[in-house]
């Protein structure tokens, strides 16, 4: 990673609070900056194409386990930007492409290293809505990342799809950036045998002959990387009783795992009835979890959804801090998305703080003692990571979850219990469906205090070394006392 100064940026990127000053002129620039973002992401520049930004995807799929074959058909309604579009780009894997079109009529492409190049017959005018089909067949895999493989995998009996950050194209042509965020509908075919799930709500499931037809619509705004699937042989339960108006939370698992689930799993409904106290109402229709037969590093979160490896499910509740993390990004990450991957500690910060919210609220350590734990782990370690702009390399680094959780916690106890879950709620709901940055975030905080809040984004998200452990203001007084 290139060397940074401490605490700020580079001003031409606009998001580092300017030095002795208020940060909170700068949310509204930040949040039309978001809007009209030019430019690739800089941590993945050859994904996405920020010269239009796609409405809703209409993805057709067939997929049979057995031979790992994937048949697809994608209808994009997309709009062009403020220039006319003589050509544009998809990101989409190593598929064998059968037709794409625009506006109905044959369009040129070329399809090299994960990138679909479309040339329309004729120009897309600035501004005006289009329609692009692609049809695409082969056998998925998971895509090339600095992690590993990413995206679609294929298990022993199915498929599992986990894309953060960059696996969406491993199965659907897409305009692959974080911040363009579009309403999705998936209809799967698969042998009857096996199940379908997917983020959003279940609109049919229609069998004919041997196969099954499944139909989810995804209607809240999404990131590519957030659409999951899993395809697999799952019983299905209900989480608790939502109730009138509650969330419908259900889980998904392999048989055999459903007396260990059912105690793992047991306090979810009361998980979501604590965050949609503390950061306002879920901001989808439905919730899901899925478990795999197999092993996974670490859980992920889709749009509505969930993934879990059956390693995370032991009968003893001993992943319970992942369940609370994955139902968090709910709202941090999905509903409130990121700009681009330089802010990903707004989603694992706010992610990692809900967990030790869930522990406080739920008879736990409270998050003062477990920021404290953070503290003196992060101590040990190197002080070289920069919370406002990681690095690729070291966008999932533990640092960046460990002091992304102390980073919210200072600004909690900066504010105080009341202006702080204040604050966190109406950032959700003024930013629901949207995209922001780190700016857009000081500037949005600086409007529930009257102190100046520029030095403590400055020491614990534009800077590298570890600031002191923040305390509440009245244990700062009991120990100045």
């Amino acid at each position: 990673m290139a060397s940074l100064r401490t605490g700020y940026s580079d001003p031409e990127r606009g998001d580092a609070p300017a030095a002795g000053g208020s940060s909170t002129g700068q949310g509204a620039d930040a949040e039309v900056a978001v809007q009209q973002s030019v430019g690739p992401d800089p941590y993945f520049p050859a994904n996405g194409d920020s010269r239009y930004r796609v409405h809703r995807y209409e993805l057709t799929l067939d997929y049979r386990p057995g031979p790992n074959r994937l048949s697809g058909a994608a209808r994009i309604n997309a709009i062009a930007g403020r220039s006319a579009l003589a050509e544009f780009q998809l990101n989409l894997a190593d598929f064998k492409i059968g037709r794409v079109r625009v506006d109905g009529r044959p369009a040129h492409y070329t399809h090299r290293g994960g990138r679909l190049r479309v040339g329309p017959a004729k120009p897309v005018r600035a501004g005006a809505a289009f329609t692009v089909e692609v049809q695409w067949s082969g056998n998925p895999k998971p895509v090339n990342s600095p992690w590993g493989g990413i995206g679609w995998e294929e298990l022993d009996d199915g498929a599992l799809v986990a894309s953060q950050p960059v696996g969406a194209p491993s199965w659907y042509p897409c305009n692959d950036r974080p911040a363009d965020k579009a309403s999705y509908l998936i209809s799967v075919t698969t042998p009857s045998a096996y199940s379908v799930v997917a983020g959003g709500r279940l609109l049919t499931r229609t069998t004919k002959a041997s196969t099954t037809t499944w139909v989810y619509e995804q209607s809240a705004p999404t990131s590519s990387y957030l659409i999951g699937l899993s395809i697999g042989k799952y019983q299905t339960v209900l989480l608790g009783d939502p109730g009138l108006g509650g969330v419908p939370q259900h889980g998904h698992i392999p048989a055999r795992l459903l007396p260990e689930f059912s105690r793992d799993f047991a306090r979810q409904p009361a998980m979501m009835h604590l965050f949609q106290q503390l950061f306002g109402p879920y901001p989808f229709d439905e919730y899901a979890v899925v478990v795999t037969e197999e092993e996974l590093d670490v859980p992920v979160e889709a749009q509505g959804l969930s993934l879990f490896g059956a390693n995370h499910v032991d009968g003893a509740r001993g992943s319970e801090r992942l369940v609370a993390h994955e139902l968090a990004h709910q709202w941090f990450g999905n509903s409130v998305s990121i700009a681009d991957w330089r802010h990903i500690w707004l989603n694992e910060g706010f992610a990692k703080y809900a967990e030790w919210l869930w522990s406080e609220r739920s008879g736990g350590r409270s998050a003062q003692q477990l920021a404290a734990v953070a503290h003196r782990l992060l101590a040990t370690q190197p002080q070289d990571l920069r919370l406002a702009d990681p690095g690729r390399k070291s966008m999932f680094d533990d640092r960046l979850y460990e002091r992304g959780g102390l980073a919210v916690h200072a600004v909690r106890c900066a504010l105080g219990d009341d202006a702080f879950f204040h604050m966190v709620r109406a950032w959700l709901g003024v930013h629901r469906g949207g995209s922001v940055t780190t700016a857009t975030f000081a500037a949005h905080a600086a409007r529930f205090t009257s102190e100046p809040l520029d030095e403590l984004f400055a020491a614990w998200v534009y800077g590298t070394a570890l600031p002191p452990l923040p305390t509440p203001s009245a244990q700062r007084g009991a120990a100045s006392a």
